[in-house]
């Protein structure tokens, strides 16, 4: 693909959690990429009127290979660990869990919140560092302004603001609010690919049109991206990046590997209840069971090779 290009992706809805699933949008991964930098991962949520919806309640559940990022615009969701956290999402900050060589976790909206609205992402973990141990980081970014726009940066740096929250790749995460009618431009790190998630609003990424919930794919090369909202009211995006990840993964479930024998293995220790990824406390139900293995092998996925 020419870097002056953008792919447009198309989200697809997935339940998620138990009997008592939300249906969240989908974006990453999907057959056109599978990631953007180490981001494997991308579920967009909301607005939900909980009451009408239930709301999110996700019962302990395992990850292995990867950090999960959760970041909200309204709302709360109540997280608990088997590291022993026990902390809440709020808006505009950020929860990240490494989940390497094997953690567990459940996820569940408070009483008190009456809409529910975010994203869900995960990042890969590179092969040297995918059996790291558990670990919780939380950061609270402070907006700030830059020309037609707010800008909070909850991983890696963007407009001389930086996050201290600690990756094993180099990342870029951050909530972009675009005023009325704005155009913003910024530089960005021409190694990285670069994804912007619309939340709300019609935006346009270096001039291609983005629908709410589509993601925009804009390869390296580039040394500024300008984002224009032609809306007449603020518009929502989050932007993420990092260098292409060079390595094949294989997913499945909660679960991140290189072949299908770590798939199978990580598995098989989650259903009987093995140390490799401990105990959650204080939630109110029982775990989730992994579901069934497909009868083919997992094969690695990696994204297509760009074009000459």
């Amino acid at each position: 693909m020419d870097h002056t290009e953008v792919e447009v992706l198309t989200a697809r809805d997935v339940p998620l959690g138990g009997p008592r699933a939300m249906t969240v949008r989908r974006t990453l991964p999907q057959r056109a990429r599978t990631l953007i930098g180490a981001w494997c991962f991308a579920d967009h949520y909301g607005p939900d009127q909980v009451a009408a919806s239930g709301g999110m309640d996700v019962a302990p559940h395992p990850h292995t290979g990867l950090q999960t990022v959760s970041w909200l615009f309204s709302g709360e969701i109540e997280h608990r660990d088997s590291l022993g956290t026990h902390a809440f999402v709020r808006p505009g900050e950020i929860n990240l869990m490494t989940g390497g060589h094997g953690i567990a976790h459940t996820e569940v909206s408070t009483p008190g919140t009456t809409v529910l609205h975010g994203v869900q992402l995960w990042v890969a973990l590179p092969d040297a560092h995918r059996h790291a141990p558990r670990a919780f980081q939380h950061h609270a970014p402070k907006p700030f302004r830059v020309d037609g726009a707010e800008l909070r940066v909850f991983l890696g740096t963007l407009a001389g603001d930086t996050s201290p929250v600690t990756t094993f790749t180099p990342l870029l995460g951050a909530e972009i609010l675009i005023d009325a009618g704005a155009t913003v431009t910024l530089d960005v790190d021409p190694a990285f690919e670069h994804g912007l998630l619309v939340d709300e609003g019609d935006v346009r990424l270096d001039g291609t049109a983005l629908r709410p919930a589509e993601l925009g794919y804009a390869a390296p090369g580039r040394t500024t991206v300008t984002l224009t909202n032609s809306s007449g009211r603020a518009a929502r995006t989050v932007l993420l990046g990092g260098p292409p990840f060079g390595e094949e993964i294989v997913m499945w479930w909660n679960f991140i590997g290189r072949d299908h024998q770590d798939i199978v293995t990580a598995r098989e220790e989650w259903e009987r209840a093995s140390d490799r990824f401990g105990e959650v406390t204080g939630y109110p139900g029982d775990r989730l069971p992994a579901p069934a293995l497909p009868n083919a092998v997992l094969t690695p996925r990696r994204n297509p090779k760009p074009h000459a």
